[in-house]
């Protein structure tokens, strides 16, 4: 790839995503902006071999490439075993062979995206003078809240979980912008002491970054992405919706057979998609009483679900389609769904509002609450089923069965409304992303200044 830049004479820039797929997949998005809107720019993306491997089958533009580092942090496939060592892994034994990396470039980057959660990235630029642009791919309402941790409340080690729960379940973060976001929804964010301290460790130098690209857009969060801007000392520019773009394109066919022959058979709007992302923890009493719940809703169905595919076929009978995978974005687009049963990740949440598909939100942890919140109580295109557990935090199967019935409810007053607002939103993201609009215009805006020099490195950190 950097051979590509030097003999081209192209401009380069170098791409840090965390490893994960839900930052790498944003991160990927905002590299085919980048060279879709800029025809002298090539991107060099750095994941470790094995990330390399899981990209093999992704069809990246002609001048987005690959770089590998070593594999210094735990398998993708193992991380959920020892999630803080994995996290400790990226923060302390990645930064070295990247510098290595780029010091080894044929060509010097004019700058480097790095996902925000990759704290030693802003060092490594400034130590040679390589603007780096902070990449946060989370809605601004969780960066806003993030950023002002020092206002939450301390928490007491010695308080139980149901303890924190009561004393905090009403309390709001005291900033502006957040009123929708309530203390318990961070209590579990809270409650990891080594990912909370390295993301105080990141927000309190974040303004040390040349400027922060937001995978949102301005529409769906304006009064948070506008207190964002007000409070950072660099520039902001939200790039969103930074998701898959072949539906938005027109290219909306699902390629695979049984996938599309199902879902072409089942009324309009009357599919309720079903996944929990690629690394959620769930245990298998609150898994039963999901596929128990849809079975006893009498709703239709299509679940990814991955491993356990085989025992939702085996509860839930022929009322649904079970499988492993599948094309997301180009599923939510099909015009037989009508929800979408989600643990609501960022991702998720930006490609159902692009899709304009309510949701039934179902969140486990970190920004997921808050996303929850926001589908709920403040864009009111879905239902938070949070909001219904009972005793050990479990749903039960009546309530899932109730809130699918509720969700996919075409006839209800309420059930017309969340539909209106969804489409509303959808309208909204895609009119973002085309020329004129707010997206467009801030990437614009983005590679200008980069051109021209104004997010240069003027001093390096201490």
């Amino acid at each position: 790839m950097a051979s590509l830049a030097a003999a081209e004479g192209a401009r380069h820039v170098v791409a840090l995503p965390y490893p994960g797929r839900g930052h790498i997949n944003p991160m990927l998005a905002v590299c085919r902006l980048l060279v879709a809107s800029d025809g002298a720019l090539t991107v060099t993306v750095v994941v470790t071999e094995e990330w390399h491997t899981l990209l093999a089958s992704t069809t990246l533009p002609d001048r987005v490439g690959l770089a590998t580092i070593s594999n210094v942090i735990p398998s993708e496939r193992g991380r959920g075993a020892d999630h803080a060592g994995f996290i400790d892994a990226v923060y302390h034994k990645m930064g070295e062979p990247v510098e290595r990396l780029l010091d080894g470039l044929e060509r010097r980057p004019e700058a480097v995206v790095a996902d925000t959660y990759l704290t030693w990235a802003v060092a490594a630029g400034a130590r040679r003078g390589i603007p780096v642009c902070s990449l946060w791919t989370q809605p601004a309402t969780f960066f806003l809240a993030l950023y002002h941790f020092d206002l939450w409340p301390p928490v007491d080690g010695r308080d139980s979980e149901e303890e924190l729960s009561i004393r905090s379940l009403e309390g709001t973060v005291p900033v502006r912008c957040l009123s929708s976001v309530r203390l318990s929804d961070l209590k579990t964010f809270r409650a990891w002491k080594r990912p909370m301290e390295i993301s105080a460790e990141t927000f309190a130098n974040i303004g040390r970054a040349q400027c922060v690209l937001f995978t949102s857009f301005h529409e769906l969060e304006p009064c948070a992405m506008d207190a964002v801007a007000e409070s950072l000392p660099c520039p902001v520019y939200p790039v969103g919706p930074s998701i898959p773009q072949l539906a938005l394109d027109g290219d909306d066919k699902i390629h695979d057979e049984e996938h599309r022959g199902w879902l072409d058979a089942q009324p309009e709007n009357s599919v309720l998609y079903v996944s929990f992302g690629s690394f959620v923890a769930m245990s298998p009493s609150q898994f039963e009483e999901i596929a128990m719940g849809l079975r006893d809703s009498g709703v239709r169905f299509f679940w990814v679900a991955r491993d356990k595919a085989a025992d939702v076929r085996q509860t839930c009978g022929d009322r649904g389609l079970a499988v492993a995978w599948c094309e997301q974005q180009k599923v939510l687009c099909h015009p037989s769904v009508g929800g979408f049963l989600s643990h609501c990740g960022w991702n998720s949440v930006l490609e159902a509002v692009c899709a304009g598909v309510p949701l039934l939100a179902f969140p486990v942890g970190w920004d997921q609450l808050v996303n929850a919140r926001m589908v709920a109580d403040e864009w009111k295109v879905g239902i938070n089923l949070r909001e219904q557990r009972g005793e050990g935090g479990t749903v039960g199967r009546a309530a899932i069965s109730a809130a699918a019935r509720k969700l996919m409810d075409f006839d209800s007053e309420v059930g017309q409304e969340m539909r209106r607002r969804a489409a509303e939103l959808s309208h909204l993201s895609r009119g973002a992303v085309k020329e004129g609009g707010s997206s467009h215009r801030s990437l614009n805006g983005f590679l200008r200044d980069l051109a021209e020099g104004k997010l240069d490195v003027t001093e390096a950190p201490p």
